[in-house]
Protein backbone atom coordinates (compact mmCIF):
# COMPACT_ATOMS: atom_id res chain seq x y z
CA UNK A 1 0.00 0.00 0.00
CA UNK A 2 0.71 3.47 0.28
CA UNK A 3 3.07 3.74 3.38
CA UNK A 4 5.03 1.03 1.56
CA UNK A 5 6.11 2.97 -1.27
CA UNK A 6 9.54 4.94 0.21
CA UNK A 7 9.43 8.60 0.93
CA UNK A 8 11.67 10.22 -1.92
CA UNK A 9 12.29 13.82 -0.48
CA UNK A 10 12.67 16.23 -3.71
CA UNK A 11 15.35 18.64 -2.47
CA UNK A 12 17.87 21.40 -3.92
CA UNK A 13 15.34 21.30 -7.42
CA UNK A 14 13.26 24.61 -8.21
CA UNK A 15 10.75 25.95 -10.28
CA UNK A 16 11.04 29.21 -11.12
CA UNK A 17 8.90 31.80 -13.34
CA UNK A 18 11.39 34.35 -14.56
CA UNK A 19 11.61 37.69 -15.83
CA UNK A 20 13.45 37.48 -19.12
CA UNK A 21 13.03 40.84 -20.65
CA UNK A 22 11.03 43.96 -20.58
CA UNK A 23 9.80 47.08 -22.72
CA UNK A 24 7.94 49.95 -21.83
CA UNK A 25 5.12 47.96 -23.43
CA UNK A 26 5.81 44.37 -22.39
CA UNK A 27 6.89 41.65 -19.72
CA UNK A 28 8.56 38.70 -20.94
CA UNK A 29 8.60 35.54 -18.50
CA UNK A 30 9.88 31.95 -18.92
CA UNK A 31 9.35 29.14 -16.35
CA UNK A 32 12.82 27.31 -15.83
CA UNK A 33 13.32 24.34 -14.00
CA UNK A 34 16.98 24.54 -11.72
CA UNK A 35 18.81 21.55 -11.00
CA UNK A 36 20.79 23.18 -7.86
CA UNK A 37 21.89 19.16 -7.06
CA UNK A 38 25.77 17.99 -7.38
CA UNK A 39 24.05 15.13 -9.52
CA UNK A 40 22.24 14.89 -12.61
CA UNK A 41 18.70 14.48 -12.77
CA UNK A 42 17.22 12.06 -15.55
CA UNK A 43 14.59 11.67 -17.70
CA UNK A 44 13.06 15.11 -16.35
CA UNK A 45 9.25 15.62 -17.01
CA UNK A 46 6.94 18.54 -15.51
CA UNK A 47 3.10 19.04 -16.74
CA UNK A 48 1.95 22.16 -15.93
CA UNK A 49 -1.61 23.37 -15.73
CA UNK A 50 -3.58 26.65 -14.42
CA UNK A 51 -6.73 26.95 -12.70
CA UNK A 52 -8.68 29.54 -10.90
CA UNK A 53 -11.33 32.58 -10.75
CA UNK A 54 -11.17 34.85 -13.42
CA UNK A 55 -13.66 37.70 -14.19
CA UNK A 56 -15.77 35.99 -11.91
CA UNK A 57 -15.94 32.24 -13.71
CA UNK A 58 -13.62 29.29 -12.96
CA UNK A 59 -11.19 29.28 -15.58
CA UNK A 60 -8.75 26.06 -16.28
CA UNK A 61 -5.89 26.32 -19.05
CA UNK A 62 -4.85 23.01 -21.51
CA UNK A 63 -2.61 20.37 -19.14
CA UNK A 64 0.72 20.69 -20.77
CA UNK A 65 3.71 17.98 -21.03
CA UNK A 66 7.41 18.88 -21.02
CA UNK A 67 10.26 16.33 -21.26
CA UNK A 68 13.52 18.19 -20.64
CA UNK A 69 15.10 14.95 -21.10
CA UNK A 70 18.29 14.67 -18.60
CA UNK A 71 19.32 17.76 -16.72
CA UNK A 72 23.14 17.91 -15.22
CA UNK A 73 24.11 18.90 -12.27
CA UNK A 74 24.28 22.58 -11.05
CA UNK A 75 21.77 23.53 -14.58
CA UNK A 76 18.87 24.90 -15.36
CA UNK A 77 16.46 24.32 -18.32
CA UNK A 78 13.41 26.70 -19.40
CA UNK A 79 10.08 24.43 -19.60
CA UNK A 80 7.71 27.53 -21.51
CA UNK A 81 6.84 30.44 -22.14
CA UNK A 82 4.51 31.96 -19.46
CA UNK A 83 2.04 35.03 -20.10
CA UNK A 84 1.28 37.67 -17.30
CA UNK A 85 -2.19 36.97 -18.24
CA UNK A 86 -2.34 33.80 -15.96
CA UNK A 87 -0.33 35.33 -13.34
CA UNK A 88 -4.29 35.73 -12.07
CA UNK A 89 -4.76 31.79 -11.95
CA UNK A 90 -3.31 28.79 -9.55
CA UNK A 91 -0.10 28.00 -11.82
CA UNK A 92 0.56 24.21 -10.97
CA UNK A 93 4.06 22.68 -11.98
CA UNK A 94 4.46 18.62 -11.41
CA UNK A 95 7.68 17.47 -11.58
CA UNK A 96 9.10 14.06 -12.00
CA UNK A 97 12.79 13.12 -12.33
CA UNK A 98 14.94 9.62 -11.62
CA UNK A 99 18.48 9.81 -9.92
CA UNK A 100 20.07 6.50 -10.18
CA UNK A 101 16.98 4.69 -11.08
CA UNK A 102 14.74 5.95 -7.90
CA UNK A 103 11.86 7.84 -8.95
CA UNK A 104 11.27 11.47 -7.24
CA UNK A 105 8.02 13.80 -8.09
CA UNK A 106 6.50 16.91 -6.17
CA UNK A 107 4.27 19.31 -6.82
CA UNK A 108 5.30 23.04 -6.86
CA UNK A 109 2.27 25.51 -7.20
CA UNK A 110 2.28 29.50 -7.93
CA UNK A 111 -0.83 30.80 -6.29
CA UNK A 112 -2.65 33.41 -7.62
CA UNK A 113 -0.64 36.89 -8.05
CA UNK A 114 2.47 35.58 -6.23
CA UNK A 115 4.30 36.49 -9.57
CA UNK A 116 4.65 40.36 -8.32
CA UNK A 117 7.62 42.34 -8.95
CA UNK A 118 7.58 42.95 -4.88
CA UNK A 119 8.46 38.94 -4.78
CA UNK A 120 11.27 38.72 -7.48
CA UNK A 121 14.76 37.77 -6.31
CA UNK A 122 18.00 36.54 -7.95
CA UNK A 123 17.63 33.29 -9.06
CA UNK A 124 20.30 30.85 -8.60
CA UNK A 125 22.25 29.86 -11.81
CA UNK A 126 19.43 31.70 -14.07
CA UNK A 127 21.24 34.75 -12.88
CA UNK A 128 18.30 36.80 -13.77
CA UNK A 129 14.91 37.95 -11.40
CA UNK A 130 12.25 35.24 -10.62
CA UNK A 131 10.00 34.42 -8.32
CA UNK A 132 11.18 30.54 -7.26
CA UNK A 133 9.55 27.76 -5.31
CA UNK A 134 11.89 25.23 -3.82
Amino acid sequence: MKKDLPENIVEDVAMAVVLIGETPEVKNWTVYIVNLKDVALDNVLISSKGYGEKDGKMVKTSVLRHFIGDLKAKSFSGVEAIDPEVFGLTNEYWLSYYIDGVIYDKKFIFLPESIVDENLIHVPLVNMPGVMIK
